[in-house]
């Protein structure tokens, strides 16, 4: 018997507006994970180079309503704004897809006063990819972590090994939490995945621990392993 198929096992459609290095790559990425994508460039000759590995691809100006109408950008849920230094065509674009009543916008910013103008637009999602990773790698470089990922409102989580003042010791009894204000949201010996941690794990010397908390706390831990 045929399965029937729910809404939410059909692939997202996703409007990636801008070809470049950062929007062709985010368009391969969603087809590989399984959604359909358009892609929309102002350039014949980028569209044509991902012709053959998107759903559709379009040769278009984005900052005209009618030609984005005729695509049925309108109808699609998520659309990113991947329009790289022509900050006009970024802000324009984002716009027309405000005003369409796209439910997910997410834009790409060259600066951070270009990301505020985006947002104060209604881009629901506003990324700074350069500026992103060189934070990143920052902290990778001059610090003792292993990885590094920031959130919104100064929130951040870092992988990094277990310090030597917890091994040996339960979670519940080796203070982190109280002392630096960070949790252990899972761990990794070496040898095995990473797993859940609980008030009773058990740390040991060379673990791996993913550890939450606001950024300066975070950092401050990361400094003691």
């Amino acid at each position: 018997m045929a399965r029937t198929r729910k809404p939410q096992d059909r692939p997202a459609r996703v409007a990636v507006i801008g070809l470049g290095r950062f929007g062709g790559s985010l368009a391969r990425e969603l087809v590989e994970h399984g959604s359909e994508v358009l892609g929309i460039d102002a350039d014949p000759a980028i569209v044509q180079q991902y012709a053959d590995e998107l759903t559709h691809a379009a040769v278009a100006n984005t900052t005209d309503e009618q030609a984005l109408r005729q695509l049925g950008v309108p109808e699609y849920q998520h659309a990113v704004v991947a329009i790289g230094t022509d900050l006009e065509s970024s802000i324009l674009t984002t716009s027309l897809l405000v005003d369409f009543g796209v439910a997910h916008i997410w834009a790409k910013a060259i600066s951070r006063q270009h990301g505020r103008i985006l947002q104060r637009i209604g881009a629901h999602h506003v990324v700074l990819p350069e500026h992103d990773m060189g934070e990143r790698v920052a902290h990778l470089v001059t610090g003792r972590m292993l990885d590094y990922i920031e959130f919104e409102d100064d929130y951040a989580m870092v992988k990094t090994l277990a310090p030597a003042e917890a091994v040996g010791k339960p979670l519940a009894v080796s203070g982190l939490r109280s002392k630096y204000d960070v949790t252990v949201v899972a761990i990794k010996q070496p040898g095995h995945g990473f797993t859940y941690a609980t008030a009773e794990t058990v740390i040991d010397g060379g673990d791996v621990l993913i550890v939450a908390g606001r950024t300066d706390a975070v950092e401050r831990f990361a400094a003691q392993t």
